[in-house]
C-alpha cells in the first residue's frame, strides 16, 4: 500500500520549541499520573534512540510525570520478544517496521489502537494507519546507498555498483534479520528477475556478492565506524542514519539508486497485555505531533507524517522527496511478513554459511 504525502503546512518547528509546545499540549489533553509509573518502549538503538530521548520522551516525561525506560534492539528481535512474552508484553510501546507489526498483528499480539485517544490522527497522511489500527506508521524512510565521497567522487548510481569488482572488501551489507538487509535482498531479486514470491534470483546474487562484504550488520550503527576509519567506501543504509553520522563528521553521504530506493513505514503498536496502555496512547500521540515530527525531522532526517509539518532545505536533500520519493518501492508487508521466516532459514544456510 503506497503512502502518497498530503501538501505540507505553512510553518516550520524548530527542534528547541518542541519540547515546551509538546508539554502544554499533552499537559491540556491529560493529567499528570505518578512519577512512579514507567512506560517501557522497544526502540531503535544509537542516533535513533538520542533523538527520540530528546525529541518525544522528554516532552512526555514532563507533560505525564511518568518516566521512560528504553529497551533497544532490532524490529526482528522485538517482534521475537513480544512472542515469547505471549500476550502478556513487558512492552508499552514497539517499534518495528511494517511487515513485523503486520506480521504479530496476524498472531493477535498487538491491541487496537484507539485512534479517539490520538489528538493527531487526522493530520496524518493516507495509510499511515491500517484498517485494522493495530499499528500507526510515524515517519518515513528508505534503504539507500550510503557511501563515502571521498573514495567516491562520483556517487553510486544503482544498487549493481555494490558488485563493482574496484570495491570488493570495501563494502557492507545488512544482515536479512534487518530491514536493510531483507530489503537490499528484496531489490537485487527485483533487478535480477525475481517475484516476491520466488526469491531465487536474489538468493544468488547475494551469494555471489557475500564475499565481497567486510561485514553484515545487524544493528544499523555498526557501520559507523568503518564509514570513520575509511574502511568501506559503500553499504546499503538509511538516509537518516547518513544524516545523523554526517552532523557529526563522518564522511558518508546518500544517493537513491536509478532503481528505486526501497521505501521503509516504521511502526508504533501496543503490544497485548501492555500494563500501562493508556501512557502507550499519550506518548504516541507525542510521537505524532507536528513539534514531535518536527523536531524527528530535523534531528534525525525523518521524512514527517503529519500533514502539518515542512521540511528545511537541509533535511529535504537527505529524506526521499521528489523523484527518490516517487520511486520508492514498497514490498507488501503481509506477503514479506509470511515469507520472511524462510528468507532467514535460506539467507543463513546460502549466503552467510
Amino acid at each position: 500500500m503506497a503512502i502518497e504525502r498530503t501538501d505540507r503546512a505553512r510553518r516550520r518547528m524548530t527542534a528547541g520549541t518542541a519540547a515546551a509546545v509538546i508539554t502544554a499540549a499533552v499537559a491540556v489533553a491529560a493529567p499528570a499520573v505518578a512519577s512512579a509509573e514507567e512506560l517501557v518502549i522497544a526502540t531503535f538503538g544509537g542516533s535513533f534512540a538520542e533523538d527520540t530521548k530528546t525529541c518525544h520522551i522528554a516532552a512526555f516525561e514532563k507533560a505525564t510525570g511518568a518516566t521512560v525506560a528504553m529497551k533497544v534492539g532490532s524490529s526482528v528481535q522485538h517482534a521475537a520478544a513480544i512472542r515469547a512474552m505471549g500476550g502478556r508484553s513487558q512492552f508499552d510501546v514497539a517499534y518495528m517496521d511494517d511487515s513485523l507489526a503486520t506480521q504479530l498483528a496476524n498472531e493477535k499480539l498487538l491491541s487496537e489502537i484507539d485512534t479517539a485517544e490520538l489528538g493527531n490522527a487526522a493530520d496524518l497522511i493516507a495509510g499511515a494507519i491500517p484498517d485494522n489500527k493495530r499499528f500507526v506508521v510515524f515517519m518515513l524512510g528508505a534503504t539507500a546507498l550510503a557511501y563515502n565521497p571521498e573514495m567516491m567522487p562520483e556517487p553510486p548510481t544503482s544498487w549493481t555498483d555494490l558488485a563493482d569488482p574496484k570495491w570488493k572488501g570495501k563494502i557492507a551489507l545488512g544482515d536479512v534479520t534487518g530491514t536493510s538487509g531483507m530489503q537490499f535482498l528484496l531489490a537485487m531479486n527485483r533487478m535480477h528477475g525475481g517475484t516476491i514470491d520466488n526469491i531465487d534470483p536474489g538468493i544468488a546474487a547475494l551469494k555471489e556478492l557475500a564475499p565481497s562484504a567486510v561485514t553484515f550488520y545487524t544493528q544499523a550503527d555498526q557501520i559507523v565506524s568503518l564509514f570513520e576509519r575509511g574502511e568501506i567506501a559503500m553499504a546499503p543504509w538509511y538516509p537518516d542514519r547518513v544524516g545523523s553520522a554526517a552532523d557529526k563528521g563522518v564522511k558518508v553521504a546518500v544517493a537513491y539508486p536509478k532503481e528505486g530506493a526501497v521505501g521503509i513505514r516504521p511502526t508504533l503498536s501496543i503490544p497485548e497485555g501492555a500494563p500501562h496502555a493508556d501512557l502507550a496512547h499519550k506518548f504516541i500521540d507525542v510521537v505524532l505531533s507536528p513539534e514531535g515530527q518536527a523536531c524527528f525531522a530535523e534531528r534525525k532526517y525523518a521524512g514527517p507524517v503529519n500533514t502539518k509539518v515542512d521540511l528545511s532545505d537541509k533535511v529535504a536533500k537527505i529524506v526521499p522527496t521528489g523523484e527518490a520519493r516517487d520511486n520508492l518501492w514498497f514490498p507488501d508487508p503481509q506477503t514479506v511478513a509470511s515469507n520472511m521466516p524462510d528468507w532467514i532459514r535460506r539467507w543463513q544456510r546460502e549466503v552467510t554459511r
